[in-house]
């Protein structure tokens, strides 16, 4: 990771395999996999070991813009770590602890040059709070 590295991170009051399965299964990635209501996540694929992708198509529900959000695995730590390389270089490590009965989700992300940091932060963390509001209520 570089000195600019983002880092976000949310509490989630679940179990770390519940949290783990979440995260990763495509299923319930298109189910919160965006930071506000007027986006959805119509298709995700993900294989889920080191060497393998992952590709989530994010668009707009009225259709007016979508991109593909996708990487390569370097690391998959079965509960504990994951980290990829995004299509465009950046590098992306994710963390779940487990203490009592919250996991805690860590994300730190290099960010890209054309958005100022502040809004790639808090929409990351808008993804991630969708992401701990979906799994509590499901």
């Amino acid at each position: 990771m570089n000195a600019t590295a983002i880092t976000i991170d949310v509490s989630i009051e679940a179990p770390i395999d519940k949290v783990w399965d979440f995260f990763n299964s495509p299923k319930h990635v298109m189910q919160w996999n965006q930071a506000t209501d007027d986006w959805h996540t119509p298709k995700a694929a993900n294989d889920l070991i080191v060497g393998g992708s992952f590709s989530y198509t994010m668009a707009a529900k009225d259709e007016s813009f979508s991109f593909i959000f996708s990487g390569i695995y370097e690391q998959v730590e079965l509960h504990n770590l994951i980290s990829y390389t995004l299509e465009d270089g950046r590098h992306v490590v994710i963390k779940f602890e487990q203490e009592d009965q919250l996991t805690y989700v860590t994300e730190t992300f290099e960010p890209e040059g054309e958005n100022p940091i502040t809004v790639q932060k808090t929409g990351w963390q808008m993804i991630l709070d969708n992401f701990k509001k979906y799994v509590e209520n499901n």
